[in-house]
């Protein structure tokens, strides 16, 4: 795999954090989740795919040195805190990387490591608002619409994480130097919207919220119900493709309003909503299958894994819990990712074997576990 041997510790955060993380297991790294100890509840992890748990008390300062020892044969250091928490700790990016130099220490945090707002709590929703991505969503005169939390949490957090950490990776091949990387969920946010920026520009994207090519304006860029409950998906932009869309519908184009008469999108959304509603969901996708219409079911996440396209490519896997989830993406030619077919780990499973593979002796582990500044969590098998 394309990162096999590189060792990770995640510190245990929300989801952004996991994320980045899964992204770096999945695709062969050593990725140790480095959990809070005592144990106050189950891991928040749902993201834990491939990865090892090591519980550690960082508040002892035992459990502060251990980690720290653990940084120096670390390779990359997942960090979801506020500014001041690693600090405070001795567990700065400066002390951590005067033991490593080589060691890249990735900050993930939602505003970002300075300026006014960085040691203020917040969500997705609220990275998604100052970053000006919110104002552009939502459906004409109603409130901005905040799309659960992938946008700011996972999009421009966890994967503009990964990305900054295996760019980071391959600067230091040619350095020999680490570095601190400071993601925004916030910028990382703004950065993915660069396409909304230079859109305005080109009258894409000028007109407003819900009046757009986009952001369902578009009577040929929207979900629409079926006769059975369900729903389909248009997406047919380009003139070619949306002819074939109207000849679908067993409509005719010459009696139709022309394809970019903005002030005829509503009366022709009601057009199509009427149309969609007649036949079922199965119906439309035997009518539009093949055809460059670019029309498509919307499958719920219990439909999409016998999707035909998506089972052809195996899109979808199954773990030893026959639980569902989607597989690594991209693909590899030379070296695709290879997941964990295992459920995600407990807190505390590992924390005996990765303590012995970083250097720490039995008497050492004893030690600590017996000053509770790690824990023990060894699954009982099932019988």
């Amino acid at each position: 795999m394309a990162l096999h041997g590189l060792r990770v510790l995640e510190m245990a955060g929300l989801a952004p954090a996991p994320l980045c993380g899964l992204i770096l297991a999945d695709f062969g790294a050593q990725v140790v989740r480095v959990d809070r100890s005592p144990r106050t509840a189950m891991t928040t992890d749902v993201q834990g795919r491939g990865k090892r748990s090591l519980a550690l008390d960082l508040k002892q300062p035992r459990g502060a040195a251990t980690l720290r020892r653990l940084c120096q044969k670390a390779d990359v250091l997942i960090e979801p805190f506020r500014p001041g928490v690693m600090e405070k700790l001795g567990l700065g990016p400066d002390i951590l990387l005067q033991d490593n130099p080589k060691l890249i220490y990735a900050r993930l945090t939602g505003f970002g490591h300075s300026g006014k707002c960085a040691k203020l709590a917040g969500h997705d929703i609220n990275y998604l608002s100052v970053s000006g991505v919110l104002s552009k969503l939502g459906r004409k005169d109603e409130n901005p619409y905040a799309p659960v939390n992938l946008l700011a949490d996972f999009a421009g957090g966890g994967v503009m994480c990964a990305i900054g950490i295996v760019m980071a990776l391959y600067e230091c091949t040619k350095s020999g130097k680490g570095q601190v990387i400071d993601t925004s969920m916030v910028e990382g946010v703004a950065y993915l919207s660069s396409f909304l920026w230079k859109s305005q520009n080109l009258g894409l994207w000028n007109r407003p919220r819900g009046e757009n090519l986009l952001d369902s304006g578009a009577p040929f860029y929207e979900t629409y119900k079926t006769s059975d409950g369900k729903f389909m998906a248009v997406g047919a932009l380009e003139p070619q493709f949306y002819a074939q869309f109207i000849q679908g519908l067993g409509l005719h184009s010459d009696k139709l309003p022309n394809q970019m008469s903005f002030s005829d999108w509503p009366e022709m959304k009601k057009l199509f909503a009427e149309v969609f509603s007649k036949k079922s969901q199965k119906e439309w996708c035997e009518i539009f299958d093949d055809s460059d219409a670019c029309v498509t079911p919307v499958l719920t996440f219990d439909d999409v894994a016998s999707y035909p396209h998506n089972k052809e490519r195996g899109s979808f896997l199954k773990n030893d819990q026959e639980e569902i989830s989607p597989r690594p993406s991209p693909l590899f030619s030379r070296t695709p990712a290879t997941p964990s077919s295992k459920r995600d780990p407990f807190i505390g499973e590992h924390t005996k074997e990765i303590l012995l593979e970083y250097g720490f002796s039995k008497e050492e582990i004893s030690e600590l576990c017996s000053l509770k500044v790690i824990e023990f969590n060894t699954p009982k098998a099932n019988l």
